[in-house]
Formats: C-alpha cells, structure tokens, sequence
C-alpha cells in the first residue's frame, strides 16, 4: 500500500493527508471545492456524488481515507469495495458501521471504519486495559473533546462536525450491561469525573463504542461511552433537543449551534478510561487518563480535536501497510494493539500529553 486518496479535506482531512505525506504516501487529496494551498502533494476537485468521477480516482490508489460526513460513507465503501482497494473512514456513526461490515464479506481489501479519537483510539485504549485482566468486570470509557477556556452556560465550541455531535447526542447508546447489549438513551447517566483538577460530567452519547459490545459479550459483563462536558452542559442539551423539539430539526439544531458556540483554536481533549477486575485472584483497577493540547504537526500548529483525529486513523494505515494489522477483512479498532500503535510514526504523537 503506497498510494492513497484522501477525500474531504476540512481541518482533519487536510492535515491526515500531510500526515499520511510525511509518513511517506504517495497522497491524492480531493474536495469539490479544495482550498487548501501550497502542499506537497496532488489535490483535485471531485464532486463525490460523481460515482463515475470518484470511482475513476479509485482506480488510481491502493486505498482511500474517507474523512466526508457520515452519511456519504457507505456509498465510498462500496466503490472501494469494487475497485479492489483498503478502505479506511472515522465514522461514529452505528448503520454506516453494519454496513460496511456486510460489505467486508466480499472486499478483496480491508475495511476499517471508526478510525478516528471515540470510536478508535479510545477503543485501542479500551481493549489494551481489558486484557491486562484475567477476569474483567468493567470497562468505562470517556471522551470530551472541549475549549480550554470555556464560556456561557453551555461551555462548549464547535471543533468537531456538528452533524456528528447532533448524531451523537440524539441517536441511541449500545451499552454492555450484566452481560447483555443494551440500547439506552443519550444524554443519561449523568456521572462526574475530575482531570488535572477540571471539573467534568459525562453522559451517555451514542457510536463511541464501535463494535466492542459484540466483540466482549461473554467476557466482559459492563462496558460503556460517554461524552464529557463542562458542568451544566448536559441539561441544556436535553432542554434544546427536546423542550424545544429540535430533535426534529437536526440540520437546524446543527446550525444554531455551530453560529452561537464556533470553533476555537485553544481546545483540549480530555481521555478517561478505566477498567476493574480480577488479577491472580485480586481485585484491582486500570487507568488511562490524558488531557491533550494543540502541537506542532507537520510545521504547523494544530487543535486537539484535529491532531489527535487524524493522528489515530494515519496511526492504523501506517500498521496495514507495514503489516502489523491484517490485508484484508473488517477491522475491529479493539484488535488494534496499543504498543504497536504508539510506535508508529504517527502514532507516537499520542505518547505525551502537553
């Protein structure tokens, strides 16, 4: 695997695309309107709802990265799937997953969807602290993807998609509980978590799991996601949603709230994980916990939520085509070992909070 495409290039998508360079791909990135300049490498114009135009740039790669909004994913897989080539996105999103695992069955390429922060990385981590257990209880897994410097009740910037956040918030939740897979509510099962001395509440929100329900049924009785917020964030969310009926509006809800709480360039993405369990007979707990800033990327500055987004997914494409991870199939993020991931290249930027 040498030659990959890019397709959707917002901050993420840009700056996996120079990852991917840096690592040494040879990189085609395409949007329908590129505005990216002055990179070393091949950027096109592609209207991805084009079949003819974006299979014929298929033909050209050994693999793509899909960094499009989720509901254009499944489309792409198939294409990949028919081109013969690896297929690499970082949906959160539970259909675009299911889908792209039927179609797995009959890729001649792998297919790795929910390569990106929740689900991905945080599985990888997940999974890493499970299986230091000889009998695990509970795995707990959080993410808050946040302003450093939070303002007005809602304490929250749009940095990341927000159709992912208004999917997230108003989708159900797969949980793990006593055994069974559930689905429960979002926006529930308010809790508090403390990080560098940060007050934060979690609450349930939904896609953060990926397939690891399915993967630890029978082996591991409770395992949940949430979403971390600044105190109160919460409340308002469930009072906009559905006080207000904006579930039934979620391209407007989007809207609204991208225009009152935009993106900020000093952001931090807060990771907590934790595991219990018994070891030779002991009961005892496992943590992972980090509080990520902006770093310097590929000569320039970048923001938490971007770095560590693109860093997790370029991280796995580097472990495929050096073999580390399989060729072919459906890759699960929670069979992605840890070690291996903080070695790669990529991967590595992982290894230091700032």
């Amino acid at each position: 695997m040498k030659k990959i495409a890019v397709l959707g290039l917002g901050k993420v998508g840009t700056l996996a695309s120079e990852l991917l360079h840096d690592a040494g791909f040879d990189v085609v990135a395409c949007d329908q309107v590129p505005r990216a300049t002055g990179l070393p490498f091949n950027i096109r114009a592609l209207d991805v709802g084009d079949g003819a135009a974006v299979s014929g740039v298929l033909q050209e790669v050994d693999a793509v990265l899909s960094c499009l909004p989720y509901h254009l994913n499944a489309q792409l897989a198939e294409r990949a799937v028919e081109a013969g080539i690896h297929y690499f996105d970082l949906t959160e999103d539970v259909p675009t997953t299911k889908r792209i695992l039927d179609l797995s069955r009959r890729s001649p390429g792998l297919m790795a969807p929910q390569c990106g922060l929740a689900p991905g990385f945080v599985g990888i981590v997940g999974a890493d602290l499970i299986s230091r257990f000889d009998d695990c209880r509970s795995c707990k897994m959080r993410v808050g993807a946040l302003p450093q410097n939070p303002t007005g009740l809602m304490g929250y910037s749009f940095n990341w998609s927000p159709e992912g956040v208004v999917n997230e918030y108003l989708n159900d939740c797969e949980v793990l509980e006593d055994g069974q897979i559930k689905q429960v509510s979002p926006m529930e099962w308010l809790e508090k978590h403390y990080i560098d001395g940060v007050e934060l509440e979690a609450f349930t929100t939904s896609g953060g799991l990926g397939t690891m329900c399915e993967t630890y049924l029978g082996h591991v009785p409770n395992i949940d996601y949430k979403t971390m917020r600044y105190p109160g964030h919460a409340k308002l969310m469930n009072f906009f949603f559905h006080e207000l009926l904006m579930r039934e509006r979620r391209k407007d809800a989007g809207e609204i709230l991208v225009n009152a709480k935009p993106p900020v360039s000093d952001d931090v993405v807060y990771i907590h994980v934790a595991a219990e369990g018994l070891r030779e007979g002991v009961l005892s707990r496992e943590e992972f916990v980090r509080a990520y800033k902006p770093v310097e990327q590929v000569g320039r500055r970048r923001t938490a939520i971007a770095w560590t987004t693109a860093s997790s997914v370029v991280a796995v494409i580097e472990m495929v085509r050096d073999g580390t991870l399989p060729q072919s199939g459906f890759l699960k993020q929670e069979s992605v070992p840890l070690d291996a991931f903080l070695a790669t290249r990529t991967g590595r930027y992982y290894t230091t909070p700032v």
